[in-house]
């Protein structure tokens, strides 16, 4: 089959192409019913927002004491008792990093799963 062949076929009058009977109407009504399903009620921000700040400064405070009890030794990592000391370092920064690492992870998906929405 060639080029002109296909030109022939396509530009003949015998193939014309019409929709069915009821595409027409099902689509205008399909429309219709989309045009009248009401809007989807928003959610209440203004009333969620004083309960999401005060547990954000809640998990802040929280944070802000456990990494204070750290800082003074009140409460020893469990893995820097075995350990030699100039291994302690090390396994603290590693630990702070892994919190640094989650919380950015946490903030990220957060943030990605308001803003599909």
């Amino acid at each position: 089959m060639t080029n002109d062949d296909l030109d022939r076929i396509l530009s003949s009058k015998d193939y014309d192409v019409l929709p069915s009977s009821g595409l027409a109407a099902s689509v205008m009504e399909a429309i219709r019913s989309e045009a009248a399903t009401p809007p989807p009620i928003p959610f209440p921000w203004k009333r969620a927002l004083p309960g999401l700040a005060a547990a954000g400064v809640a998990l802040v405070w929280l944070l802000a004491l456990v990494v204070e009890e750290l800082l003074r030794g009140a409460v020893p990592l469990p893995l820097t008792t075995s350990l030699p000391i100039w291994w302690v370092p090390i396994v603290r920064s590693i630990g702070w990093s892994a919190l640094a690492l989650l919380l950015s992870l946490i903030s990220v998906k957060l943030s990605m799963q308001l803003a599909s929405r």
